[in-house]
């Protein structure tokens, strides 16, 4: 009994079993849910999808039409395996490809009509002929098509043909578009450039959801505000669309277009491109700026001046196009054989804001003014040592109104040739020695008196600018078997370390002090001699001393001047020995400890012998 109950169970689960997996392998059609309204002229894509298929992986397509006019009969359109399946209306269409089958998959075809016409309003029908071993599901599916007037209008305003503009010019090009529409339809507009291989490149637009759109290559100027996009409500019932350039770049020459597109929703919610239309503007040619643009110094070629002379220098831009209000960022640099590159030595931004390179400047030293337009001149007052060198004017060129920024790049910049300043200097020599004043061996809490003696041999007023460095005492190398010296004071010689600056004296006797470690003074105590003490030294404070000195010149404005000329001393080793106190230490430390361990010792003893003595007492009682 209980064998044919389980029996009859399997035997249903089999047959549940078979008749889900035929529910699951039931064929089913699909098409986008309609109605889809599509403007007549304008291409219309129909996909169609089978799926629950049995058979062959690659299905056949057929496509009907019912037309609204025709009463709700059947009109073939065409056909993925029959060639003559298309009804009189269709046939030469068929023919001509208007009307096509495009498969994207064994299981999905598109029916394309190329250009809509009025007449192709109705319901279509995707049908799949069987391929299965039984007729079950859905072999057809049907949306409704309704084709409304073309009412798409653009134009433009002026054209660009004939028109050259150079580099850095703004660009405006206006478009208006508009749409007449029952139905809910959207409008965008797209400015482009052809390029030379053909291919559209997308400038800027403004897209179905009134949203300003850049083009990938414009991004970034974008950005920086050099295209805009502007749309204006006129009279009439077009909208204008105004896209300008503030500065035209030498790459963007070629054809330009204007793009004009209608949107509508479908019921699935996606948005649809149901008319177009693009209209040519012109052709834009762009002047480049390095054909006409010269940057031209002024004097040119050598300049030699005497130090304190002043210096006057003047950058010309020629070429400069009148109609045109460019942003020019002015920069004047030097190099000379002591510099590894160009250094800047004044800037004037377009807005005229003057900026200064190096610290010593900030402005006390020199002017940099706009003298009239394209002339720029760069004058130092009193000429140094320092100086000398080739100096260069850059200008870079920015559209008007156009702040300079790291992010926007000039679209043009030229460098003039460069000016050779030169300047007859006086014979400086300067000489250094180091001493270690002799007197009790050096320790630890002792102050260490180090000088410095320089001399500055010229013409005319000098002084001498001190700097003490010190290096580490080199640990010395042991040999195998060899005993470490007996004098733990090393050679005077440098070292490859890198020193530690420990104070400097300046020309005009303002002192500066490098380290934190000990207190550090320093002096002059007579006219070419210059005192370092660092008292209370530490460990910290050995090593291996040396002073560098430079000379200063005074020019006939009396303003000092680093006339470039250094000398290094010879090194100087300090060592500290330790103090008497602290070489007592030890042995007072032993001796303490001894003590205190032998008094422990004998009270201990002590102590027990009495209580021994005590207990043995109380035992007699």
């Amino acid at each position: 009994m209980r064998g044919t109950t389980m029996a009859s169970i399997k035997a249903a689960l089999i047959v549940l079993l078979h008749g889900v997996l035929q529910f699951a392998l039931c064929r089913d059609v699909h098409l986008p849910a309609g109605p889809l309204y599509r403007v007549a002229g304008f291409p219309v894509s129909l996909p169609c999808v089978v799926s629950g298929f049995e058979g062959s992986r690659t299905q056949d397509f057929e496509w009907f039409l019912y037309r609204d006019d025709a009463g709700g009969r059947q009109m073939g359109v065409v056909s993925t395996r029959d060639p003559g399946f298309p009804y009189a209306p269709f046939q030469s269409r068929v023919r001509n490809g208007e009307v096509r089958v495009e498969r994207d998959a064994g299981d999905r075809a598109r029916l394309v009509i190329h250009r809509l016409r009025s007449e192709d309003q109705g319901k279509y029908e995707c049908y799949t002929p069987s391929t299965d071993t039984t007729y079950q599901g859905n072999y057809s599916a049907s949306v409704t098509v309704k084709v409304i007037p073309d009412t798409l209008q653009i134009s433009y305003s002026r054209s660009l043909t004939g028109q050259p503009l150079p580099e850095g010019a703004e660009l405006t090009l206006t478009c208006s578009g508009s749409i007449h529409s029952e139905q809910l339809t959207h409008l965008s507009v797209v400015f482009g450039r052809r390029g030379g291989e053909g291919d559209d490149a997308e400038i800027i637009s403004i897209d179905k959801m009134l949203g300003v759109v850049p083009g990938r290559l414009y991004q970034r100027r974008y950005e920086d505000g050099e295209i805009t996009l502007e749309k204006r409500n006129v009279e009439g019932g077009q909208d204008q669309y105004v896209m300008k350039m503030r500065g035209v770049r030498a790459d963007d020459g070629g054809s330009y277009f204007c793009e004009a597109s209608q949107w509508i929703r479908d019921p699935d919610r996606s948005w649809q491109r149901i008319a177009q239309r693009k209209l040519d503007i012109g052709n834009l040619t762009v002047n480049k700026l390095a054909d006409i643009i010269k940057v031209m110094p002024s004097p040119q070629g050598d300049v030699n001046l005497q130090i304190g002379a002043p210096l006057l220098l003047t950058c010309e831009v020629q070429g400069l196009p009148s109609q045109i209000n460019y942003g020019l960022l002015v920069q004047w640099t030097i190099s000379d054989s002591t510099r590894s590159k160009e250094v800047e030595v004044a800037r004037m931004t377009p807005a005229g804001v003057v900026s200064w390179g190096d610290e010593l400047s900030q402005g006390t030293r020199g002017s940099l003014e706009k003298v009239s337009e394209g002339r720029y001149s760069l004058k130092l007052f009193s000429v140094q040592p320092a100086d000398s060198g080739s100096y260069r004017c850059a200008v870079s060129f920015y559209a008007p109104d156009v702040t300079p920024s790291p992010s926007a790049a000039p679209f043009y910049s030229q460098q003039s040739e460069g000016v050779t300043v030169s300047l007859r200097t006086k014979d400086v020599r300067v000489t250094a020695s180091l001493q270690l004043p002799r007197g009790p061996l050096l320790k630890r809490g002792n102050t260490i008196t180090l000088i410095c003696n320089v001399s500055v041999i010229t013409t005319g007023p000098a002084q001498a600018q001190v700097q003490w460095l010190r290096w580490p005492i080199p640990q010395p190398v042991m040999k195998k078997g060899q005993s470490p010296p007996s004098d733990p004071a090393l050679p005077d010689q440098p070292v490859e370390a890198a020193p530690e600056p420990i104070a400097t004296l300046r020309h005009d006797g303002v002192a500066r002090i490098f380290t934190n470690s000990s207190e550090v003074s320093v002096d002059r105590i007579s006219a070419g001699s210059y005192r370092l003490r660092v008292h209370m030294a530490s460990s910290e404070d050995q090593g291996m001393y040396a002073c560098h000195a430079n000379a200063w010149g005074q020019d006939p404005h009396g303003a000092w001047y680093d006339a470039g000329v250094k000398m290094e001393s010879n090194a100087v080793t300090v060592y500290l020995y330790a103090r008497a106190e602290d070489l007592l230490l030890i042995p007072l430390v032993v001796g303490v400890s001894s003590a205190l361990f032998v008094g422990i010792v004998i009270i201990s003893t002590v102590t027990c012998c009495f209580m021994r003595r005590l207990a043995r007492q109380r035992a007699r009682k």
